[in-house]
């Protein structure tokens, strides 16, 4: 079988999803604070092209073998977001960071071991601000009770985030997402360094970044909306709200020192609401924000730097409608990065330990 080519990846909109783990990243993206309504059954996804020719994922894959797969997941989503919608921009995270490390391979969910006691999720982007790994082992061990041996947990995290944007978006952002990945075995914390582009970076930076995955300048101006929901650790913008003041909105800046400490640390770093006008929605607010330099990261404010970038900020901040169908597209491209194959992969029966 024919490894699929990278295709794209990541807008490391890193940030932290915070809440029942204890602050300290600095790449911070976490969870909207208030309730949001869920649909009881998607609409018409967004048109999608099929996966590659050469790839073993396809639409519908597990009709035959598991026909309420999906269902499944959608549903232990619902749960969670419903109790605590924090977990849904946990979840859309949690489904970057997966894939900008080793590939879309549920790699970010293995536990540490004596064989290896640093995995991905113990790097500094992940540890101790990603979240939702309780809603992937729920619907894992749902679809175990139903089709033991059958959905693997790249594709349960996959489905999540497709799920969470979902239900964050108020059911504006659908998608259908082709499926058959296989989980890796291989996981390394300081992969997550090397990979994942920290809030700091400079356009330069983040274009260069993404490009060695594939990405353009598109996607990454499109992923970096995720900035919409979710909340930051005051560490990962502070720089931004001291002397001299950096370009964002003074009437911002003003409020962030009032919630921020004036150097933040591990034992002291509160968070903050990513989007101060509709920060429960996955939405195209953050792009307006953007516009009225009223977001917190240096790689939010990056995207003013040219041109180009600003143009497409523009066109998702006016154009109705036309950002949500753009994430659909950049997320299912972002979830074929790297697939692994037969040989090199396997459908983990717990999602936290090899087989």
């Amino acid at each position: 079988m024919a490894r699929l080519g990278v295709l794209i990846l990541v807008a490391l909109l890193g940030a932290a999803a915070v809440a029942a783990q204890a602050p300290g990243s600095s790449y911070g993206y976490g969870y909207p604070p208030s309730p949001i309504p869920v649909s009881p059954s998607p609409p018409a996804p967004t048109a999608i092209p099929p996966p590659p020719a050469s790839s073993r994922l396809r639409f519908g894959f597990y009709k035959r073998s598991c026909p309420r797969a999906e269902d499944i997941v959608r549903e232990a989503v619902r749960n969670a977001t419903r109790a605590n919608p924090g977990l849904g921009a946990g979840l859309i995270r949690m489904a970057f960071h997966d894939c900008f490390v080793q590939g879309c391979d549920g790699s970010v969910l293995l536990d540490p071991t004596a064989a290896n006691p640093r995995p991905e999720k113990l790097g500094p982007p992940n540890f101790p601000s990603l979240r939702g790994f309780d809603v992937v082992d729920a619907a894992k061990d749902a679809l175990e009770k139903a089709c033991p041996g059958v959905v693997s947990c790249a594709d349960v995290v996959q489905f999540a985030a497709r799920d969470a944007a979902f239900f964050l978006s108020g059911s504006r952002v659908y998608y259908k997402l082709p499926a058959g990945r296989f989980d890796g075995r291989i996981s390394f914390e300081n992969e997550s360094l090397a990979f994942l582009p920290p809030p700091s970076f400079n356009l330069t930076e983040l274009v260069d970044s993404f490009r060695v995955k594939g990405l353009d300048v598109d996607d990454l101006v499109v992923l970096s909306g995720s900035h919409t929901v979710g909340r930051s650790h005051c560490s990962s913008f502070s720089d931004r709200i001291s002397t001299p003041p950096s370009d964002m909105d003074p009437g911002l800046a003003t409020i962030l020192k009032g919630q921020c400490p004036v150097n933040p640390n591990f034992t002291n770093d509160p968070t903050v609401v990513q989007d101060i006008v509709t920060p429960a929605k996955l939405d195209n607010q953050y792009y307006k924000n953007v516009l009225n330099h009223k977001v917190l990261f240096k790689s939010d404010a990056a995207l003013l730097t040219s041109r180009v970038t600003t143009r497409k900020v523009q066109e998702n901040a006016l154009i109705r409608g036309r950002w949500e169908r753009k994430f659909a597209r950049a997320m299912v491209k972002m979830s074929l990065i790297e697939i692994k194959t037969a040989a090199n992969g396997e459908i983990r029966k717990n999602c936290h330990v090899v087989n």
